[in-house]
């Protein structure tokens, strides 16, 4: 499995709504052990196992800006052979109240350039989405809800942290999901 989390690199972008996709991508290979991401297909990528006897699984923060990251991911999923339904991207999502976290496979990109451009990259609309919710600005205007999203969180640190272990927490479950469909005849998982 490839877990691509969202985000853009430079230290400017730490911490803002944009990022929560790094965020939780790097609080799921905290939580799996994982060894130091090394720097491979322009990202920053740790592989290892979902947990001890878990799955095997690739954590990828691509270093590319967000709306370039398929030009990371893409790469990433082609050298590690992974299929498309077993692709799960972290990302914000400002259609939902903060602190909410859903997950679907496949859809639209409802105007996310980092989406779009991943699809693209990924070759296809068809992998998981873990979505963050980090709520809307008053406003539509794009500019606003760019500065917006751009922009550290206003809520308090423990109401950010909750979000980002309920998102990882996401994450698990459909890893269990997922893998619970990939197994053969004899209940082994295939990697």
């Amino acid at each position: 499995m490839l877990v691509i989390g969202l985000g853009n690199p430079e230290a400017r972008y730490a911490a803002t709504r944009h990022n929560i996709g790094f965020e939780v991508a790097a609080e799921l290979a905290r939580r799996w052990e994982l060894p130091r991401p090394k720097q491979r297909y322009r990202g920053l990528i740790a592989e290892g196992r979902a947990g001890p006897g878990g799955p095997r699984v690739a954590v990828l923060r691509p270093q590319t800006f967000m709306n370039e990251s398929g030009t990371s991911a893409g790469p990433a999923r082609g050298a590690l052979k992974v299929p498309l339904e077993m692709v799960i991207a972290l990302h914000d999502e400002i259609d939902l109240p903060f602190g909410e976290v859903r997950s679907k496979l496949g859809g639209g990109v409802a105007g996310h350039n980092g989406l779009k451009n991943l699809a693209q990259g990924l070759g296809g609309r068809d992998f998981w989405r873990v979505r963050a919710g980090v709520g809307r600005p008053e406003s539509a205007d794009p500019e606003i809800v760019s500065r917006y999203v751009l922009a550290r969180f206003a809520e308090p640190d423990d109401r950010v942290r909750e979000l980002i272990d309920r998102a990882a927490d996401e994450v698990e479950r459909l890893i269990r999901e997922i893998a619970a469909e990939e197994t053969d005849p004899l209940g082994e998982v295939i990697d």
